[in-house]
């Protein structure tokens, strides 16, 4: 999302959960075998289920449904670069869907109150992107904007196996690129802190102005959008101008409940204010992995080739395990090749890349308060590989750690 720093749902628990107040708008007409609907229009193992919440029936056979949280956290990252914050991190879904008699249509909400943050965002160590005025961002991960989708979806059936032509756009919305962004994956529910490859990823999940045309059966999935390429400016309360300058294509392959496996690539004009007049040429591949009974995970890839410039490449993997009513724990791992840890043009190291590795593990205690509410409690702890060089920046050993309280609507 440019990205804010906030994380998935609350865990599934199949033996308790009310199924009556399940989003069917991420299935295919209720259909459990059907993928999930991740972010945008990307997809998810069937097994991840849907967003639960609160619902309401509309009349006229519109279902109306609530999604969101609140997650208060606190972040310490050590060094000679690391800062310690206190952060409330938001997201409000609001959706509405109708099945017809030719298909479905959904109408799709997200916001954020994280524009009340500093435009600094919270620390993240090795994390980059965006600006804060006017400098780029460097070792801080920044907030989301208030609208962070605005956007409809019709589905046309053409088939009797779920063959569908479908069509997805909006002021802002996310084009096909990439898995679904990390706060909507099952296996980043409950980690505190945005990726450091967040925008070799998904930082296109926050895009003003998409189009994507798409085909869809129960086992593939294949589209194409057109969109704005530059990521949002520093102003996040408004909505920004559509361009629809760049565009992308994906196919995603989901063979049985437990996969989904896809592979994207996409031109973006001119997306990163630090860089003008740079291109990018963004190619990625995942694997997800969700087995319905409390277990999700993600790898993936992906290579950004600036134009001109140079190919950078970052590998991602991470877990997340609700071993039974309670306890989880999560983890992830990420490599990333990057030449913006040093903005200062005057600096020998600018425009240097350097590959670092981030290990980061975490636990949360969830906790069912009433109705569609829950609460989790946890924290985490990452750690660091980096060449010696960067020794002097970041110190030998620097930690990163984190603890909070996350209240949702729905899991």
């Amino acid at each position: 999302m440019s990205a804010g720093a906030a994380s998935g749902d609350e865990p599934m628990d199949h033996a308790r959960m009310d199924h009556s107040a399940m989003d069917h708008s991420a299935v295919s007409h209720g259909d459990p075998a059907s993928p999930a609907e991740g972010s945008g229009t990307a997809r998810l193992p069937a097994n991840e289920g849907g967003h639960t919440g609160l619902h309401i029936d509309a009349g006229d056979d519109w279902m109306v449904m609530a999604h969101g949280f609140a997650w208060g956290v606190y972040s310490d990252q050590s060094g000679p670069r690391g800062d310690d914050k206190a952060t409330i991190q938001s997201m409000l879904m609001l959706s509405g869907e109708k099945d017809t008699g030719w298909g479905r249509i959904q109408l799709k909400s997200m916001m954020s109150l994280e524009p009340l943050m500093s435009n600094r965002g919270y620390p993240n160590l090795f994390a980059t992107g965006e600006t804060a005025g006017g400098e780029p961002l460097v070792d801080r991960q920044h907030p989301h904007d208030l609208f962070m989708e605005l956007a409809a979806r019709v589905d046309i059936d053409v088939g009797d196996n779920g063959e569908r032509i479908f069509l997805y756009g909006g002021p802002v919305g996310e084009p096909a690129i990439g898995p679904s962004a990390f706060m909507h994956r099952g296996s980043a529910r409950y980690n505190p802190e945005a990726p450091i490859t967040h925008h070799w990823f998904d930082s296109t999940h926050i895009t003003y102005g998409v189009a994507t045309l798409g085909y869809q059966t129960r086992a593939f999935q294949l589209e194409g959008s057109l969109f704005t390429g530059r990521e949002p400016d520093e102003k996040r309360w408004n909505i920004e101008t559509p361009r629809f300058d760049s565009w992308a294509v994906r196919g995603t392959w989901t063979p049985t409940p437990d996969w989904a496996l896809q592979v994207s690539h996409a031109r973006l004009k001119q997306p990163e204010a630090q860089h003008p007049g740079e291109n990018e040429h963004r190619t990625t591949a995942s694997i997800q992995y969700a087995n319905g009974r409390g277990l999700s995970a993600t790898a993936a890839f992906s290579a950004k080739n600036r134009d001109p410039g140079d190919t950078l490449t970052a590998y991602l993997v991470e877990v997340n395990w609700d071993i039974d009513d309670h306890h989880t724990l999560f983890g992830r791992i990420e490599n990333v090749k990057n030449d913006e840890l040093f903005s200062d043009h005057d600096d020998p190291l600018h425009d240097v890349p350097f590959r670092v590795t981030k290990f980061q593990a975490g636990y949360a205690y969830r906790i069912p308060l009433t109705g569609p509410l829950n609460l989790a409690l946890g924290g985490s702890v990452a750690a660091f590989d980096k060449p010696r060089l960067l020794d002097a920046a970041y110190g030998k050993n620097p930690i990163g750690a984190t603890v909070f309280a996350r209240l949702s609507i729905g899991r």
